[in-house]
């Protein structure tokens, strides 16, 4: 990930490819982004989310911001062969070892390095990094990969540059929040929400149904975030109708983020917009509901929801749609907005038996 003057990545345990993948869903700090490194962790069966930040430009906490605009900044460049020209003055190798030691007086690190290819033999030596500033957080221990930046003019200049921890031989960095990827099989805490009648709602009384739930906010101005999904969950809920058996074994819950702004009138104000009635009855079958603020944080911690303050009392956020089946488990999460009705109508009809 490149920064100002430099670069830095880290994840917290080795990957065999040491190239990470860059999630574009769930970034969740200023001009930052969330690695998800693939593998394994000692200590849970899921793949480890690690927050990684442009040391060059901020460390400041912030939430999604709509996908593209902050994300510029945050995709890793990537080199095809193992020296290739970086510009007129320098050429670029690709570096893997392990931190012995470093001087912060020098801003030097010393790697216990493999071969370079086309370079150097494997060996132990200091390199200066382009950024010094980020050589606090290298320890002794860490693997790391770098591009490693050769002046092809008379200073010879040698600089490491792009660095990734794989391995931390030091572990300094832990989260805020720990956010939770659904998955198959994963049992969905009963939380309590308060519907458009303003009657109080539990997830646990949809057991025995198919539920499936996604996060919305009446205000939200993009027609490819909420709008959209709640488009697709009113053709859903059509194509539900005309299969009165089906009908009876399934529910929909669209939940807000907005409780300072989505009250139960508002939020049977914006559903009556897509069920296409506000007539006695007609949310029998689909519940917008918002649940108080501390439990809207664990919905959003366990449904891998990344939302944020914006400008003008708007929500940056992510999106997520869930089918949770009648035992209460998940049965199918839906990041982003990708997902189609018919994808999700096939889902639901498995999953009921039919």
């Amino acid at each position: 990930m490149q920064g100002a003057c430099g670069s830095f990545a880290r994840c917290d345990y080795e990957s065999a490819t040491a190239n990470p993948i860059v999630d574009l869903r769930v970034t969740r700090r200023l001009h930052a982004c969330v690695i998800r490194c693939p593998g394994w962790t000692a200590l849970s069966a899921r793949p480890l989310e690690i927050a990684v930040v442009n040391w060059g430009v901020s460390r400041r906490l912030f939430a999604f911001s709509l996908l593209v605009v902050v994300l510029a900044g945050c995709h890793p460049g990537h080199q095809n062969s193992s020296a290739t020209e970086a510009s007129s003055s320098f050429k670029i190798y690709k570096l893997r070892g392990k931190v012995v030691s470093t001087n912060a007086g020098t801003g030097e690190v010393t790697l216990d390095h493999e071969a370079i290819p086309g370079f150097m033999d494997a060996m132990t030596m200091p390199y200066k990094l382009k950024d010094a500033s980020i050589l606090s957080e290298l320890h002794p221990g860490d693997v790391i990969t770098a591009d490693l930046l050769v002046s092809q003019n008379a200073d010879a200049d040698v600089l490491l540059d792009h660095i990734v921890v794989v391995a931390q031989g030091k572990p300094d960095y832990k989260p805020a929040v720990i956010y939770h990827v659904p998955a198959p099989g994963d049992t969905v805490q009963d939380f309590a929400l308060r519907n458009q009648d303003g009657r109080l709602i539990h997830l646990d009384q949809f057991r025995g149904k198919e539920l499936l739930i996604t996060f919305i906010y009446t205000r939200c101005p993009l027609p490819d975030f909420c709008p959209r999904v709640t488009h697709h969950f009113a053709a859903i809920e059509k194509q539900l109708a005309a299969d009165p058996a089906l009908n009876a074994r399934t529910h929909l819950l669209s939940v807000s983020f907005d409780p300072e702004h989505d009250t139960p009138e508002r939020l049977r104000a914006y559903g009556a917009q897509y069920i296409g009635s506000d007539a006695k009855g007609a949310f029998a079958h689909w519940d917008f509901a918002v649940p108080q603020k501390p439990v809207l944080l664990e919905m959003a911690k366990y449904f891998d929801l990344g939302m944020t303050a914006g400008p003008d009392e708007s929500i940056t956020h992510t999106l997520s749609t869930t089918l949770i089946g009648r035992d209460g488990k998940v049965v199918r999460f839906y990041p982003g907005n990708e997902w189609t009705p018919e994808e999700v109508m096939a889902d639901v009809k498995q999953a009921a038996g039919k």
